[in-house]
């Protein structure tokens, strides 16, 4: 009985510890991770959004996995894949309201792969943009690309 409490005890802790972060974004389908990435992408484009690099992040880190030995890929991720994208609309709005946050600017999502899941990464702009008066047009991109998002991995 008391092994069983403390395993509910020390379960608990663990989720507490591990809990999502407000700040990021995160859906999760049951795809490859380049059809997630070519769903996001395509869904971001059809949003307004020019995708304009996509960086295949595993496959760089792949060649210092001798160098970095056991501290190399320690959550065995399958793959870790990010696009890159804007809008100028988006970019003109918020360097007339606010330019110090043009360092959002050109955004990002990462994708990662692993047990036949990707998830979908978004750092949510308005985590950092406080009482900014850019804040209103950052909430509406960081809407329009979550839903781009839910919209590509929801199609399965």
């Amino acid at each position: 009985m008391k092994k069983w409490l403390l395993a509910i005890v020390l379960s608990g802790i663990f989720n507490l510890a591990f809990a999502a972060n407000p700040a990021v974004f995160e859906k999760s389908a049951r795809l490859p991770l380049a059809q997630a990435v070519t769903a996001v992408s395509k869904k971001l484009d059809d949003a307004g959004y020019a995708v304009v690099d996509e960086l295949a992040i595993s496959d760089n880190l792949k060649r210092m996995a001798k160098k970095w030995g056991d501290d190399y890929n320690r959550n065995q991720l399958e793959g870790i894949t990010s696009l890159v994208f804007c809008s100028g609309w988006y970019v003109n709005q918020v360097s007339n309201l606010d330019p110090q946050l043009l360092g959002l600017c050109p955004l990002h999502v990462t994708l990662i792969h692993k047990d036949g899941v990707t998830s979908a990464l978004f750092n949510r702009p308005t985590a950092i943009a406080g009482n900014s008066p850019a804040r209103k047009v950052l909430q509406e991109a960081e809407d329009e690309v979550i839903h781009a998002i839910e919209t590509a991995l929801n199609a399965k």
